[in-house]
């Protein structure tokens, strides 16, 4: 990488801790200056405008995300085991973001009803997100994993209710044990929904 593009990543890098800590309405050029020891200007002449820096930090974010927890998932065997592993990891970056935060959830409350360019953003990370659970979720079906009248959506929308009370209960209550109860929750979720005729189950039960 040449210069610029190290200073410009390195921008990246704490602008992505200042925005998962203020979110991303307290992103500022002003405050990323000063934690750069750089001048605005300088700060500017790697992003056009403070939108295009929070575009950019949204970009990172979920590339992130998609490294950490979406493409080591996908590695593992079509069915419960690959949804086990997005649900596992997923959990294992809330507990890291316990003391940051997530910027889809604080993003979220930011921009649920403020149009424009970082809400489509936003909505379209999370969106692609939540398809490939629904995918996940279909393909668990098919293969006989899960139940024939399984609803993807709805398990979907359970699973995504077990990370939302997570992240409440261990970043804002400060609840301890929150993270084993997620997996707990997870798995009582799955039991209503597993194919009890399933080779996993039946070697399970074995």
């Amino acid at each position: 990488m040449r210069k610029g593009e190290l200073t410009r990543a390195a921008i990246l890098d704490v602008a992505l801790d200042l925005a998962s800590r203020d979110g991303l309405e307290g992103l500022t050029i002003g405050l990323l200056a000063d934690k750069m020891n750089m001048s605005k200007s300088g700060v500017f002449a790697h992003f056009g405008s403070r939108e295009d820096l929070q575009l950019e930090v949204l970009k990172l974010y979920h590339h992130r995300f998609e490294q950490e927890v979406f493409f080591p998932s996908v590695k593992e065997p079509r069915g419960i085991q690959r949804l086990q592993s997005m649900f596992a990891r997923w959990v294992k970056r809330v507990s890291v973001e316990v003391a940051s935060g997530c910027i889809y959830i604080s993003g979220a409350v930011e921009y649920d009803d403020r149009p424009g360019p970082i809400r489509e953003e936003l909505m379209a990370m999370v969106g692609a997100w939540q398809g490939a659970l629904l995918r996940c979720v279909k393909q668990a079906v098919e293969c006989g994993d899960l139940k024939a009248d399984t609803d993807p959506q709805q398990l979907v929308y359970e699973m995504y209710g077990l990370i939302l009370a997570l992240h409440h209960d261990a970043r804002f209550l400060r609840i301890p044990g929150s993270l084993a109860r997620a997996g707990i929750g997870f798995e009582r979720l799955l039991g209503t929904y597993r194919n009890p005729q399933s080779p996993a189950a039946v070697v399970a039960q074995h």
